[in-house]
């Protein structure tokens, strides 16, 4: 990571041609910087905090060199753009790496507590001191933000003039200097103390400074500053409600993700040829006008044969969300999830297998009726897959699973072609359960009540988090959908135990709809751990049973217990029941829904109802 504003240059090999050579100030993960060190995050680099920088196309670290592009074409056209990057990476020198900005500017000196710009510190090029002092500089642990997406720092003086200015800006004229300094009787904020050397106002804490209304109080609001764009793109007028945070809160950035598998036609890697013009391509409807299309834009052969153009538009178009003339992108996301799961279903045991294919699912070779008894049907080994990552947006102090576009920041000033994203290649395991059974499940009353609570504590805290919340995304809470979420979670659990994978290797993909009852268990990293087999191993029925069995037996009992499954709400946002990291919870890495909305009494029952639990009665082998 390099910020822009301290640079050197240095000589070409003859003398002649200047290269920019940024300074380094360390390294995270290429898969970090679409899922924790993203576009507008914080990074902390030993006493240092930065963030990282938007996305320009000027910006020579997103360059075809230093990223290079991907396609997964059903997530393109969904999302809208012509291609993906990968993140810039490099074991040398030779690249730039990801661009960061200092940020917060505000730093305190921890010898002599002046709490002012960096700059004003004086500190020597390429290090964070004290100019006077020569002590490493403190970044402001606070900083203020807004659920549009805005990010500022904490209005200090402000915050010590209150009681003279009422934040009417006065307290910018007083001539003095900011002081912090802590007085170590407790770790609370009371403890953290500023203070102004014009002696017009005294001593004050930090304590209060979290409240709700604490920064609306003085007549703060959002100015629409945006530090990770640089000091060149100038603030717009927001007016939002201002929150005080943590420098390192999960609050202050959450990263708006969308996923696909690469699924057929589109898996074989032989639609890349021809991406930037599927566009104009899907406007024809006939393969005479495709035909003159490919005549006039490719020489003789094409990349693809027009056969093979016109499959993977009929594809597109059976992609295509039924129902209204414009479905909203909720809708056409859910329609891709649909075709997953269809493909997942169906395998594709009877083609070819090419070198190129990215999708291998087919049947295993035991009895699948063993599972019967478990109400668990249709296990498939997916032995190869690709699943693409992209950063669409992020947001601040709203949660990315119930935002709305008006809350969602885009990753740049002005709108790109191309979105940050990460591949993934794996194996992994599909199950269904029974739709007979599990429509009687869901239908008795108890099942229906208990997800109902569930259901209502999220509906809740949408509502809350909603600027209008008769308008708040609805909750995705159903019987289907927390029991596929907990029965993924137990699985994946056992696996760690069973097959030695580690938990966090591990990911899930829920299909749970009205007309889908489906999980995908498949590896989530691109290390060893990915595709060695030994999941796949796993999903044969005989060994899939076991499993299934041992993993629903663990999930009876709780170190936990009674607490935990007599619990009336649990999780940070009480929208769990059953459920606690001693039993259910899986590293955030491995969930698809912030470990919320689990119960393990739905799969297994409770003391006072054994029948509540879909596999009650089941385990007597």
């Amino acid at each position: 990571m390099t910020p822009p504003p301290t640079r050197r240059r240095r000589t070409g090999a003859n003398g002649s041609t200047p290269a920019l050579n940024l300074l380094r100030r360390g390294t995270v993960r290429r898969a970090q910087a679409i899922t924790t060190y993203g576009v507008g995050s914080l990074v902390a680099v030993d006493h240092e905090s930065f963030i990282v920088s938007g996305l320009d196309e000027a910006d020579r670290s997103w360059s075809d060199r230093e990223a290079p592009r991907v396609h997964e074409r059903r997530l393109e056209r969904l999302l809208g753009v012509d291609h993906f990057r990968l993140p810039p990476a490099s074991d040398d020198d030779s690249n730039d790496g990801l661009r960061v900005r200092r940020f917060p500017l505000m730093h305190s000196c921890p010898e002599c507590n002046e709490l002012q710009r960096h700059r004003d510190f004086a500190p020597p090029p390429g290090r964070s001191v004290c100019g006077t002092c020569e002590v490493d500089l403190v970044p402001s642990r606070f900083v203020v933000a807004c659920e549009a997406g805005h990010l500022d720092e904490f209005p200090y003086r402000q915050w010590v003039h209150r009681s003279t200015d009422g934040g009417s800006g006065a307290s910018g004229n007083c001539g003095g200097k900011l002081m912090m300094r802590t007085s170590g009787r407790t770790s609370s904020l009371r403890s953290i103390l500023v203070s102004c050397t014009c002696g017009k106002v005294p001593e004050v804490s930090m304590e209060g400074s979290f409240r709700r209304s604490a920064l609306k109080d003085l007549g703060l609001t959002c100015r629409g500053t945006r530090p990770w764009l640089g000091a060149s793109v100038p603030a717009k007028g927001c007016g939002r409600p201002l929150r005080t945070l943590q420098r390192g809160s999960s609050s202050v950035w959450q990263p708006v993700l969308k996923s696909a598998l690469s699924i057929p036609p589109w898996s074989s890697r032989r639609s890349d040829p021809l991406a930037g013009h599927w566009e104009k391509l899907r406007k024809y409807d006939d393969r005479t006008r495709v035909e003159a299309y490919l005549d006039a834009v490719f020489d003789e052969p094409w990349p693809l044969s027009l056969d093979e153009v016109m499959t993977l538009l009929d594809a597109e178009r059976e992609e295509e969300a039924e129902g209204d003339a414009a479905p909203s992108f909720d809708h056409r996301y859910r329609a891709l999830r649909n075709k997953e799961y269809e493909r997942l279903r169906a395998g594709n045991d009877e083609s070819e297998h090419s070198r190129e294919e990215e999708f291998l699912c087919e049947t295993p070779l035991g009895d699948g009726s063993v599972l019967d008894p478990l109400g668990v049907t249709g296990p498939m080994l997916v032995k190869k897959l690709r699943e693409v990552r992209v950063l669409k947006a992020f947001t601040r102090l709203v949660d990315a699973e119930s935002t709305t576009d008006a809350k969602e920041m885009p990753l740049s000033e002005k709108p790109l072609r191309w979105l940050p994203a990460m591949e993934v290649r794996g194996e992994g395991v599909f199950l269904r359960l029974d739709e007979e059974r599990l429509g009687l499940w869901e239908r008795t009353s108890s099942v229906a009540a208990r997800a109902e609570r569930m259901r209502t504590a999220h509906q809740r805290v949408l509502e809350q988090r909603a600027d209008d919340p008769s308008r708040a995304v609805p909750s995705p809470a159903t019987p289907r959908m927390a029991l596929l979420h907990t029965l993924a979670h137990i699985l994946i659990n056992e696996w760690s135990l069973e097959a030695g994978y580690p938990a966090a290797s591990l990911r899930e993909r829920l299909y749970a709809t009205d007309d889908m009852a489906g999980v995908l268990v498949y590896t989530a990293t691109s290390d060893s751990a990915g595709s060695l087999g030994g999941l796949v191993a796993q999903g044969e029925p005989e060994r899939l049973d076991r499993v299934i069995r041992s993993a629903v037996r663990r999930a009876e009992w709780c170190s936990s217990d009674p607490l935990c499954v007599e619990s009336e709400a649990s999780g940070a946002i009480g929208t769990n029941l059953a459920a606690c990291h001693a039993c259910v919870m899986l590293p955030e890495t491995s969930c698809e829904h912030n470990n919320i909305l689990l119960d393990r009494a739905l799969l297994v029952g409770t003391p006072d109802d054994p029948g509540l639990g879909y596999f009650a009665g089941t385990l007597e082998s």
